[in-house]
């Protein structure tokens, strides 16, 4: 045979398959994909022939997809891992959660740990006739890690301490347990394992997760402890947590910090209904700068320059000059500032406050008062497991604050500065090194961590402020318009792009007064956490733009 047939065969027949019409080269296409998938499906019959054969192959197995799209409802009664308790002994239960660890102990037992928001709990299964084969008991090894999972079984209380569970790090007595949160006992609970009589996989995860939640829900003291005692564990870095966030954001720590953050917000907004305030909307693309300065994020809408709102500031003063009398908005801000600290980011969520003034800017101050010791209180009472869940992972004390918030002025804590040897300008702001020696100062002094600095220096403050009337990060506002213009050119503002607003205080403005502070900041102080990107959910500052 020459060298040359081979390829006047491969000709001959590519000539052929030209001659074919395009339906009859679909149907050959179709004809192959169902041969390869009657060769798939045979050699996937071999592998689990075991399964086939299994009398009990109903209990357990993969959810087909079919199935889990939503036809009708089926009536089934779900239990919370977290309302599992001693009341539910010998009683069917159906749970659905993550694969957090799964334990083989030979071939006919296994204990899978099933963790739900932060919740866990063991399950156990034990090959038994007419409810658990043995290969139920391997379709269970082979589950991947965080793959979701629904257990129907009978609550049972082990007489012996649940290692992996949630309750593990607790004392037990004879299957019962103190929770104890910093020396006061704060409920007596009764450990519960499950004794597993079906299992079905809704969703697997990939075999290798790129961080174990394990790792990532380490603290810093057990890592520093094994690494005495000769043992490396995993230590996940901040970058790696950020960049695989959807997993980090498992771990119980991160799910105590971002239910605590919804009780913040909860708290802001009723307690500001209560006191008469209304809640707005304002826009976030706006003409010109909210604040002054050059942190703004600036961008063409339809050919007109435009930027994101540095604040609500403008629309809601707006709001007051609209006769809403008091108003709040919890809503994103936008700050492009090159700040690379633990506590700055390029986007976080505000809680601002606008209010008519009747006589003086206390009344300002009345209001943050008592809201924040009414937000401090209410999470304190409320929201211990997760404090006492944040609180394993990131060790911290209480926030001490008093029932009546310290009042000082700005040259009341710069003279306290400089008593304890610090330099500061008078007509200056504080950096964060002097903010964090005049906290330590006030501790010391008067016993409270949170207290309210105000009567600031003109030039460190807004263009819509009144000079020597700063609170916290607020103030009462300029009403005069002639003045703001004249506050605004001072600042460098092309008052162009903010007349719409000035104009709204040529029509009679009231006297007002306001405060704004940063949700995640709240969160990150009040948990006394080292870095404020641990308490935004999706962080954004001058480097992270995804995920």
């Amino acid at each position: 045979m020459s060298s040359e047939e081979p390829s006047q065969n491969l000709t001959a027949e590519e000539n052929s398959e030209k001659k074919l019409s395009k339906k009859e080269l679909a149907k050959l296409e179709r004809q192959r994909k169902r041969q390869e998938a009657a060769a798939a499906s045979a050699a996937a019959a071999v592998s689990s022939v075991s399964i086939e054969a299994d009398p009990l192959a109903a209990n357990y197995g993969d959810i087909p997809l079919n199935d889990l799209q939503s036809k009708e409802i089926s009536g089934k009664k779900w239990t919370e891992v977290k309302d599992l308790t001693h009341e539910l002994k010998d009683k069917v239960v159906l749970i659905r959660g993550r694969a957090q660890t799964i334990r083989a102990v030979g071939k006919k037992m296994a204990f899978v740990v099933v963790r739900e928001r932060g919740f866990t709990v063991q399950c156990v299964l034990t090959v038994a006739q007419d409810v658990v084969s043995p290969q139920m008991v391997k379709f269970t090894t082979i589950l991947s890690r965080e793959s979701i999972v629904d257990i129907e079984g009978i609550v049972s209380v082990p007489a012996q301490s649940i290692t992996g569970a949630t309750q593990q790090d607790f004392c037990l007595d004879g299957g019962r347990c103190l929770v104890l949160v910093r020396g006061y006992c704060l409920l007596k609970v009764v450990l519960v394992e499950i004794q597993v009589r079906k299992l079905y996989c809704v969703n697997k995860a990939i075999p290798t997760l790129p961080i174990n939640i394990e790792d990532a829900a380490r603290s810093e003291v057990e890592i520093e402890k094994a690494l005495q005692a000769g043992e490396q564990l995993v230590r996940v870095n901040q970058d790696t947590r950020l960049n695989f966030r959807v997993l980090d954001i498992r771990t119980p720590a991160n799910q105590g910090i971002f239910r605590i953050q919804c009780q913040v917000e909860n708290i802001f907004r009723q307690f500001l209904l209560s006191e008469g305030f209304v809640g707005i909307h304002t826009p976030k693309l706006i003409a010109g700068s909210s604040e002054g300065g050059s942190a703004v994020f600036r961008l063409d809408y339809k050919g007109t320059p435009a930027c994101l709102a540095q604040s609500p500031q403008l629309h809601k003063q707006m709001s007051i000059c609209g006769d809403f009398g008091r108003v709040f908005e919890i809503g994103p801000v936008f700050r492009a500032e090159d700040s690379f600290t633990h506590r700055h980011l390029c986007e976080f969520t505000g809680l601002d406050v606008e209010m008519e003034i009747k006589e003086h800017y206390s009344e300002v101050m009345d209001i943050v008062d008592r809201l924040f010791v009414t937000m401090f209180d209410n999470l304190n009472e409320k929201c211990l497991k997760e404090l006492e869940a944040i609180n394993r992972q990131y060790p911290f004390e209480n926030l001490k604050y008093l029932r009546k918030t310290l009042r000082l002025t700005f040259e009341e804590g710069v003279q306290m500065l400089k008593e304890a040897g610090v330099e500061i300008d008078p007509l200056g702001d504080l950096n964060t090194e002097s903010e964090r020696k005049l906290g330590q100062l006030v501790l010391e002094k008067y016993g409270t961590e949170f207290y309210i600095l105000h009567r600031y220096p003109l030039a460190v403050r807004p263009f819509y402020t009144m000079p020597c009337e700063e609170i916290i990060s607020g103030a009462q506002r300029v009403h005069v318009p002639e003045f703001l213009t004249e506050r605004a050119q001072a600042l460098g503002i092309d008052v162009k792009t903010i007349s719409t607003y000035i104009d709204s205080f040529r029509y009679g403005a009231p006297p007002h007064g306001g405060f704004g502070v940063g949700l995640e900041r709240v969160v990150m102080l009040f948990c006394a956490l080292n870095n404020i990107r641990k308490t935004s959910l999706f962080p954004r500052d001058p480097q992270r733009i995804a995920p």
